[in-house]
């Protein structure tokens, strides 16, 4: 079949890899000048790198160089990103600089995609559409009172993401908003340079170091089964049962001694920096890392925080910049940079299209976080936020494959909604509302793969999966479940003629075992 990919992160990536090799005609549009998405030297900021070590952080059958970090760079991840494409003859495939405008449905069920790059405006016909934009689609800046006339002043305000040179912050007051890891990381880079550098945040949230006690590397704890076990996920079933049950207060002390190491290896209380409530909030949304040097810069004075607070206004008095706090500051800025999260967007689609993707609270309606309940022809690939994000888009590259050969053996399109809305129910209510719009599974990454690997009737081996309850979870060791599912779909008959695929599977109803 004919097929567009919007995106070239590591989703689009390895979805177009995934889809070539099986012999489909792939065109992937990517409105950046480069490969990698999030990764896009577009939005490289001064100090960005991984939450994971490479080891854990990488696709099933390209280890990430030797040369490498533990943590790399995120330059360094978008010089992988490329040598993938490369290396795999995926380069050809994608148009960069091309930015999708229009996605439109016809009554056949194939897509006109409009786009617009270097050689102007194409109009071309799909027989399939998967999305691949991911889930960091459009920098979420908030609207501050008075910030045109901060601009006018000279002033600037811009999300993490855009704010790319260092030595625009040289000798300047800025203000970093957020307490994440972009707005963690951006402050540590910048502060050595400015003036002065204040870290306003609404909130304080639970931080993990790289190293428990500057020995155990955090990975041992929480990117192995056991560290997802240790939160409920929506159906507890085993050793997970247990551990919120009649073993809670084992896995209640366990995440209580986390906690106190953490605390006294940061000098939370002395710094004042103790955040509200238990550890265990640390898995309500994205799990971030303590900064290299963050805290010590905090110590020494070269990084103020001004907690549980938010910026009132923005004010220009006597041409001095100012921001004015809710906690009843003012501050001298010159620079505002936002690490305020991100809008999930689908800007090509029509609102129509958009409202049959979306639930009425504007989450999104996907069924495995792919397959949009109703619509044919249409899926999603990255739209979850993982802590094994490469791997999670790969084994989500092989649900599309299969689904567009017929492969999946799913349950009926009215069970595939009810389980959809149940999931996002429980995530709206376990993250507090910071479910990203449907999209945030973290830290349940690897259970997400488990039901895509059941849909695709290819579970792992039983000791791997004993062995990820203890060690970290090792891309590579699902390198051989990706070529052996490839080669059965290779295999397999193609749909019959102008089949969508938009419809459960051939065997409707019943689940795979």
């Amino acid at each position: 079949m004919k097929v567009a990919i919007i995106g070239a992160g590591f989703a689009g990536l390895t979805t177009a890899r995934t889809l070539r090799d099986l012999g489909h005609d792939v065109t992937v549009f990517e409105k950046a000048p480069d490969v990698g998405g999030v990764w896009s030297t577009t939005r490289l900021y001064p100090g960005v790198s991984t939450q994971n070590g490479k080891d854990t952080y990488h696709l099933s059958d390209f280890p990430m160089p030797d040369s490498y970090p533990e943590w790399p760079s995120g330059q360094q991840v978008q010089a992988y990103l490329h040598s993938y494409a490369e290396t795999f003859a995926i380069l050809p495939l994608i148009r960069l600089k091309t930015e999708v405008t229009s996605a439109t449905q016809n009554d056949a069920g194939h897509w006109q995609i409009t786009a617009k790059g270097p050689d102007g405006e194409s109009r071309e016909s799909y027989e399939q559409l998967v999305v691949c934009n991911g889930i960091f689609s459009a920098p979420a800046v908030p609207q501050f009172e008075g910030a045109q006339a901060f601009r006018d002043s000279g002033g600037m305000i811009c999300h993490s993401s855009e704010f790319l040179n260092l030595d625009d912050a040289r000798g300047k007051h800025v203000l970093v908003v957020g307490y994440g890891k972009s707005s963690c990381d951006v402050a540590a880079a910048l502060a050595p340079v400015t003036a002065q550098l204040t870290v306003v945040a609404r909130e304080l949230i639970w931080k993990m170091p790289k190293k428990l006690a500057n020995r155990l590397n955090y990975k041992y704890l929480f990117l192995t089964r056991m560290g997802e076990a240790l939160f409920p996920y929506i159906e507890l079933k085993g050793t997970e049962k247990f551990l919120h049950g009649l073993g809670k207060p084992i896995r209640n002390s366990m995440i209580g001694s986390v906690q106190g190491v953490i605390a006294r290896q940061l000098k939370l209380k002395k710094r004042g920096v103790e955040p509200k409530g238990s550890f265990e909030r640390i898995a309500r949304s994205t799990v971030s890392l303590v900064t290299d040097g963050f805290f010590d810069m905090v110590e020494d004075g070269r990084i103020t925080i001004a907690r549980d607070a938010r910026i009132d206004r923005l004010a220009v008095v006597d041409g001095q910049r100012r921001a004015v706090l809710s906690n009843g500051q003012t501050i001298p800025a010159d620079i505002v940079i936002c690490g305020t999260g991100w809008h999930q967007e689908m800007p090509f689609f029509t609102a129509e299209m958009q409202a049959r993707i979306l639930d009425a609270r504007g989450n999104f309606r996907l069924y495995r976080c792919i397959r949009p309940i109703g619509v044919p022809n249409l899926l999603f690939n990255g739209y979850n936020s993982s802590f094994f994000s490469p791997l999670s888009a790969e084994i989500g590259a092989l649900w599309v494959a299969a689904h567009m050969a017929g492969d999946l053996r799913l349950p009926s399109e009215a069970e595939q909604l009810a389980a959809t809305d149940r999931r996002l129910r429980w995530m709206e209510e376990r993250s507090e509302g910071k479910h990203a719009r449907g999209t945030n599974i973290i830290p349940f990454s690897m259970h997400q793969i488990d039901e895509l690997l059941q849909d695709l009737r290819s579970p792992i081996p039983a000791l791997q999966r004993f062995l990820e309850w203890q060690l970290p979870v090792r891309p590579g060791k699902y390198a051989r479940i990706v070529a052996q599912v490839k080669e059965r779909l290779k295999a397999a008959p193609p749909p019959s003629s102008g089949q969508t695929t938009g419809q459960p599977g051939p065997q409707s109803g019943q689940r795979a075992a």
